[in-house]
């Protein structure tokens, strides 16, 4: 075997996972969301920055707000997700580094500009991001990522401090009826990889 992972696991987090744009009913629990954290905090980050932020959108008044900065496509399944999480960037992740990279103290004045800052947080929450997708499927729940939005408007409406940029908008759930779209192709190996 080439890999160490059991293939059920295999095709639970990559084969047979799919971007649902329809949800049961079925609440997704604090318990999960925790679990799928405790999870993900483990995947890697340069210089261990960490700069991913989760907000749970929960209540409605929130989810309207929400929805009204999703493009038309993205609105009903939103609406209709049990969860919905916005993973955003704190661009100040630098301010935990003492904590967080302790072995190098002068780690937090690598990154006292902030464009310097911005686009390291950019990089890694994306690194993330895509850990918090493959935990929600660890967890046997669907992720529906989005990225049609407007990201100024959600950066003002949940984030007024100005210190985060949001990344991605993932719906949370059970997958409801219908919810695949056909699996898209994939590029093979000998497209992708190449040795010198």
């Amino acid at each position: 075997m080439s890999l160490a992972l059991d293939p059920v696991a295999q095709d639970l987090l990559f084969r047979e996972a799919r971007t649902a744009n329809t949800f049961t009913d079925d609440p997704v629990t604090d318990e999960q969301t925790k679990a799928i954290y405790e999870l993900i905090k483990y995947g890697p980050t340069s210089m261990n920055q960490q700069p991913l932020r989760i907000l749970l959108v929960r209540s409605a008044e929130a989810r309207e707000r929400l929805i009204g900065h999703l493009s038309e496509g993205n609105r009903k399944k939103t609406a209709a997700a049990p969860l919905v999480a916005i993973l955003a960037a704190d661009n100040e992740f630098h301010e935990e580094l003492p904590s967080q990279f302790p072995h190098f103290p002068q780690a937090m004045d690598l990154f006292a500009e902030r464009a310097v800052r911005e686009r390291s947080a950019r990089l890694n929450a994306l690194l993330q991001v895509g850990y918090f997708i493959i935990g929600v499927r660890a967890a046997g729940l669907a992720a529906g990522p989005m990225t049609g939005f407007d990201a100024e408007g959600i950066d003002k409406g949940f984030f007024s401090d100005g210190e985060h940029s949001v990344l991605a908008v993932v719906n949370i759930g059970r997958p409801g009826e219908n919810a695949w779209f056909p699996r898209s192709p994939r590029l093979t190996y000998a497209q992708v990889v190449t040795t010198v």
